[in-house]
């Protein structure tokens, strides 16, 4: 799959995606596009989008969207922080076949607090 690590996420995300093609939004030079034209342009040549920005499914039209947007909610955005999620999102990244917003977030509650039981 073709995934486009949005400038929230860290470059370095890519390295645990594998058999994916992975670049970063600043790789291709699209740094500080707003979500509706980045995601009109990155549809041409990926797959997926994946940010770290849980407004832009309440932004974008998801009937309308060009490729499918991963949301990965972490405690930080710190590398570490996104780990935990890499499973659930490898897992998901096989079931991808319609544009669609998809959000992975830990299991974990931020800050501190216990998970319910």
């Amino acid at each position: 799959m073709r995934i486009l690590l949005d400038e929230s996420i860290p470059r370095k995300f890519g390295f645990v995606l594998p058999g994916h093609f992975v670049r970063t939004v600043q790789f291709m030079g699209w740094s500080g596009l707003v979500n509706g034209k980045l995601l009109a342009v990155a549809a041409t040549d990926f797959d997926v989008l994946m940010t770290g920005d849980r407004n832009m499914q309440y932004q974008q039209s998801a009937a309308s969207l060009p490729m499918s947007v991963v949301v990965l909610v972490a405690s930080s955005n710190k590398l570490e922080s996104f780990l935990p999620l890499v499973g659930r999102l490898l897992n998901e990244l096989q079931h991808l076949a319609t544009p669609r917003f998809v959000v992975i977030q830990s299991d974990n509650k931020p800050d501190g607090a216990a998970a319910p039981r």
